[in-house]
């Protein structure tokens, strides 16, 4: 209520003002009238960088860290050697159950030999059927046993191999927290490698602006879905990126919905964890521009003075739809064909006749960058 009331004075105080200023300015002002053009802008939003690939490589056994082969910071290849845990004790398992395995298939030929041996017999009626029928039931039981072996033998070859840890995917090796000789256990960090030929760039935009977004989008061009990223240094990466999925919904508490776009790194320049900023154009067509310094505020609200053709200004409010460096982008408020001063506003009140001098607004337009 006291806002709608401060709010009413301002109007009735600058209506007053246009009413009783009744003046002349010999100083000539430089006027224009707003140009209507197709131009762009963009909008940058934090954005996370994230690896394509980044996982975590853990021990898989408990042992002593025998063997690192590689350094941090160095670049892998799929498959290479990383790391060797000492082996001696799982190779001796390995023996063993192989041992056990031969003794099981050992058991399997002298079960067959006597169940065929059994098999004559039967036929030439010297035992009878239930002796052959403990026969197939001991060959079953060698049969059984022989397959624990082997799977026992299996598991202690997939055990020995967990000593060997390699590169699961090409890429950078990270920190190395244990050296040669540490102890350690299943489940232990050896170290993080990430995959960096491509990153995500991760962002959050407000749902206004997912709606701005979609409304100019088209599955037919994909450059209407090309960012820009801006590193924390405040420089452009070479290459482009493109905006490839968004989250399914809303975040209930900020309002904001996550998008994903991709850039090429093929210098690995860019790297997991980096913050920077994704930059996102947006085209207008055929709209209409004044120059920010043309106008003035009152209040959260823009104005600007308009000269009638006997050189007497008014205060004007216009509505903006969009901010672009040096330029405001009108929804309403003026006309193309009006008026306006370009600059030197502190010098003018309401009501006050001026010499002017006309511009051409899109001469002036050169100077500005919308970059």
């Amino acid at each position: 209520m006291h806002h709608l009331f401060f709010t009413s004075l301002i109007a009735l105080g600058l209506l007053a003002c246009e009413q009783e200023t009744n003046k002349t300015v010999s100083k000539v002002f430089p006027t224009t009238s707003p140009a209507v053009i197709d131009t762009h802008s963009y909008v940058d939003y934090v954005a996370q960088i994230k690896s394509i690939k980044n996982i975590e490589l853990r021990a898989k056994i408990t042992g002593y860290l025998d063997v690192v082969h590689v350094d941090e910071g160095q670049a892998v290849s799929k498959g290479q050697l990383l790391f060797t845990i000492d082996n001696r004790e799982y190779k001796q398992d390995l023996f063993k159950k192989r041992a056990l395995l031969k003794s099981a298939q050992s058991e399997v030929r002298t079960a067959e030999l006597e169940l065929q041996n059994t098999k004559n017999l039967v036929e030439k009626g010297v035992v009878s059927k239930i002796e052959l029928e403990f026969a197939k039931n001991k060959l079953s039981a060698a049969h059984a046993k022989e397959d624990e072996a082997s799977s026992e033998q299996e598991k202690a070859q997939l055990i020995l191999s967990y000593t060997q840890i390699k590169a699961p995917f090409s890429g950078i090796i990270h920190r190395l927290p244990h050296k040669i000789g540490s102890l350690v256990e299943e489940g232990m960090l050896l170290t993080t490698i990430s995959q960096n030929d491509d990153v995500f760039a991760y962002f959050n935009v407000a749902e206004k602006e997912y709606f701005d977004f979609m409304s100019q989008l088209t599955k037919k061009d994909q450059k209407e879905r090309q960012v820009r990223l801006i590193l924390a240094n405040g420089q452009l990466h070479k290459h482009k990126g493109l905006i490839e999925t968004m989250d399914g919904e809303f975040d209930e508490a900020s309002g904001n919905l996550a998008f994903r776009a991709r850039f090429k790194n093929n210098d690995g320049l860019l790297k997991n964890g980096a913050s920077g900023k994704v930059r996102i154009e947006k085209y207008f067509k055929r709209v209409m521009v004044i120059a920010q310094k043309s106008t003035f505020e009152i209040q959260d609200r823009t104005f600007v003075y308009v000269v009638n053709q006997q050189g007497k200004t008014q205060i004007r409010q216009v509505q903006v739809a969009h901010r672009i460096p040096h330029l405001y982008i009108l929804s309403g408020g003026l006309r193309a064909d009006e008026k306006i001063v370009y600059e030197g506003l502190q010098s003018i009140e309401a009501g006050t006749t001026i010499k002017s001098k006309n511009i051409d607004f899109k001469q002036q337009l050169r100077k500005f960058s919308t970059h």
